[in-house]
């Protein structure tokens, strides 16, 4: 934990950096001669309004990326906020409820609820494959070795996941399956992702709208 604080502290003292906001200044005006003095300018007082505009978005996207590498460190999973796209864990969890997890090296234990991915189910090639959150039915520990052997089962489910063929012909999953345990939850909060998810159309739809607004906001 102390390395994951250092790493963070190191991570914040680089954003305020002098470099960093410099870098940062540099790349708001697509490299245009003359951007730098311009976002200076915008940075000691005022300034032109799309400089103004491009180095807020900058630093926004920024700041997300920091957020999102910082709840990676903290929690020790790679994924530490995903979205139940499934009905396979009601009445636990509903259909665009937002899950938290947390991942350490303490040991799966029999009714943890948690998310695994398998990398050999994925949708197509280059995409990484749908992450699931079951509990966790059966957790056997071999002597030799110590590996772990996990069997899981969605809560609304009657099978198990072995036996209703989510495993793709493993018997077990495995600790290097394991996102993480569900520490937390947000209900329906991430049905904004259900939507986009189930409509491509919504999903285009907004992102030529935030273009729209990107461009809009420099004139």
């Amino acid at each position: 934990m102390e390395a994951a604080w250092r790493l963070l502290n190191e991570q914040y003292r680089s954003l305020v950096s002098p470099n960093l906001r410099s870098f940062l200044l540099q790349g708001t005006d697509l490299g245009t001669e003359g951007s730098l003095p311009r976002c200076k300018d915008w940075w000691q007082g005022p300034g032109e309004a799309s400089d103004n505009a491009l180095t807020s978005e900058g630093l926004v996207v920024t700041s997300a990326l920091i957020f999102w590498k910082t709840l990676v460190l903290l929690t020790g999973s790679k994924s530490p906020v995903v979205v139940v796209l499934s009905e396979s864990m009601q009445p636990g969890f509903y259909r665009g409820d937002i899950l938290f997890l947390y991942h350490s090296n303490y040991p799966v234990r029999t009714g943890d609820i948690v998310v695994f991915n398998l990398p050999h189910k994925q949708r197509a090639p280059g995409e990484e494959a749908i992450p699931i959150v079951h509990r966790a039915v059966q957790v056997h520990e071999q002597r030799s070795g110590g590996q772990i052997n996990i069997l899981t089962k969605g809560d609304f489910n009657e099978q198990n996941d072995r036996d209703g063929g989510i495993y793709g012909g493993i018997p077990w999953l495995a600790a290097q399956h394991i996102m993480g345990r569900v520490v937390g939850y947000l209900p329906y909060v991430g049905q904004v992702t259900l939507i986009m998810n189930d409509y491509p159309k919504v999903k285009y739809a907004l992102i030529a709208l935030l273009g729209l607004f990107i461009l809009t906001s420099n004139d």
